[in-house]
């Protein structure tokens, strides 16, 4: 059975996005939050107000599937709530639970409303453009519309639409990098200089003395202004030789770009805020990314799973800082070696994607559970194992992970990627921290508490308990399944005792998104709040 989603909308998206992070960050740490047969009521703690909303079905582990009509108590009744209205409550809440105000919220969620509508109709206006022979890998990447799920304003982009709509994924943007040629001596570059030559073979040659270096055209505009780089320009240290031969199609982060001529990834770095970071490659994560890629095989190696290696980095060596970090592309390993078609994980998971449901390996709720066990044993394994035995920090979130599956849909191999998120349990290679510069290796290591919490947040809450709702979507039967199936993954690591607490049903740590958009917290500085385990034992009767 495939549930039917309501028919996707800016407003019924945004609503959604600020519902979900109400519910979970503010309403149920105070028991706020109860059903009422076919709604979710949810009361804000200190403004009073009631809001009421339609469940699609019952919960699937620490999610709910949220519907329409979304409304305010008024009296005896009820009355429709927009998202400008709702978006006014939570604004409202937060600043009473706070003490302080962030006249900087509203504007985001309405940049995000603003972003989604341009995109469903740049999307519409498009339909099928760059989507024949792009494959089912490039349009999974594409097909994240409406964005985190439990985020305020999952859709926020500095700029208007007309600045970064040619560069989106969700519209199937294909566009060509720039080439410059930077010369010799004012080149930065680490790792192996090699990995450039499969994307300068799509490039043309370089003038003697100088190197090649691929550059996002969004980015460059941005940087157009800068002394630095007009001076460089006029000298002739750096070149603009044009467009690449090769097209780039952005994946799901935006700055991340795939070229399919050359099978490798460019993570270019953009000045611009999405969502909640500016995504900008910073100087200490372009070293750290070159000092993880070299310890990858004793990090991952042996773990039955595959992480896209990211080899080099190369950047200008100029008088400005920005320019260094904004020009800093990180080449990473291309997808065409994995085993079956990598599809992202993201795509699977989405409420408003098909991809999950086009599987045929999912359409009996049978055939579902074992697609599920398979998943979470591919998934789950690796990660495990690479904390509590190497003391390595994966996140294994959404946008991470590939799921590699064969002609049927079933999943056979995971491969993971991103090193800037990836880091080392202090204690476990201090060696290693020692040997590279400490704003480096501050960037490079969590705590373990830290890092154990970073682990299950992203493999947990923000991964399988989306996947297990969205089979749930199409299987709504398997909902009382799918956990004790999962369970078993994990019991095998049940001597380890962060493992034997959330055998024993310890609250798991979700990401507090809200919070942090209020308060202006940095990612990496992000709070947790507590929200219901899923793979807790029944209580015996």
């Amino acid at each position: 059975m495939l549930l039917t989603e309501p028919a996707l909308s800016a407003g019924t998206a945004t609503a959604t996005a600020l519902l979900n992070c109400l519910i979970r960050e503010v309403c149920a740490p105070e028991q706020q939050v109860w059903p009422d047969g076919p709604h979710l009521v949810a009361r804000l703690p200190r403004a009073g107000v009631v809001l009421r909303t339609g469940l699609a079905r019952p919960p699937a582990g620490p999610t709910y599937r949220l519907a329409p009509p979304f409304e305010e108590r008024r009296g005896d009744g009820w009355i429709p709530v927009p998202w400008a209205r709702l978006a006014d409550l939570v604004a409202g809440e937060l600043e009473l639970a706070t003490g302080r105000p962030n006249p900087e919220f509203l504007a985001q969620v309405r940049d995000s409303h603003t972003a989604l509508t341009a995109i469903l109709a740049a999307r519409a206006g498009a339909h099928g453009d760059g989507a024949p022979g792009d494959g089912r890998f490039a349009e999974s990447e594409r097909s994240l519309v409406a964005g985190h799920r439990f985020h305020p304003s999952p859709k926020a982009r500095q700029g208007a639409p007309g600045d970064w709509l040619r560069y989106s994924p969700e519209t199937r943007a294909r566009f060509r990098p720039r080439w410059l040629a930077v010369r010799d001596d004012a080149v930065a570059e680490e790792g192996d200089a090699g990995a450039f030559a499969a994307l300068a073979a799509h490039g043309p040659a370089a003038p003697t003395g100088h190197r090649l270096l691929p550059a996002h055209p969004w980015q460059l505009s941005l940087l157009s202004d800068r002394p630095v780089l007009r001076r460089a320009f006029a000298e002739g240290v750096v070149l603009d030789l044009g467009e690449s031969d090769a097209e780039a199609l952005p994946t799901s982060s935006v700055r991340t770009v795939y070229l399919p001529d050359a099978d490798l990834f460019c993570k270019f770095s953009l000045d611009i805020r999405i969502t909640n970071c500016v995504r900008k490659n910073a100087w200490y994560e372009l070293s750290g990314a070159i000092v993880l890629n070299r310890l990858l095989p004793r990090m991952f190696g042996g773990l039955g799973a595959t992480f896209l290696t990211e080899p080099a980095y190369r950047s200008v060596a100029l008088a400005d800082r920005r320019l260094y970090e904004g020009l800093g592309v990180i080449v990473r390993q291309g997808v065409r070696g994995l085993p079956g078609t990598p599809l992202l994980a993201g795509a699977l998971a989405d409420p408003y994607s098909t991809f999950l449901s086009s599987l045929p390996a999912l359409a009996t709720a049978e055939e579902a559970l074992t697609w599920w066990d398979a998943y979470v044993g591919l998934v789950a394994t690796p990660v495990l194992r690479a904390f509590l035995e190497r003391g390595v920090v994966l996140e294994p979130h959404l946008q991470n992970v590939l799921i590699c599956v064969d002609d049927d849909g079933m999943p056979v191999h995971a491969a993971f990627r991103d090193l800037e998120g990836t880091k080392l349990v202090a204690g476990r290679w201090d060696a290693e921290l020692a040997a590279v510069p400490a704003r480096v290796a501050e960037g490079l290591a969590y705590t373990p508490d830290r890092g154990w919490n970073r682990v299950v947040y992203c493999l947990l809450v923000n991964h399988l308990t989306e996947i297990a709702a969205a089979v749930a979507d199409l299987h709504p039967e398997l909902d009382a399944s799918l956990w004790p199936a999962a369970r078993r993954h994990f019991t095998s690591f049940g001597h380890h005792p962060p493992v034997r607490a959330l055998l024993a049903g310890v609250p798991l740590p979700a990401k507090a998104n809200l919070r942090a958009r209020w308060h202006r917290s940095a990612d990496r500085g992000a709070a947790y709040v507590p929200v219901p385990n899923p793979l807790a034992a029944p209580l015996p009767l």
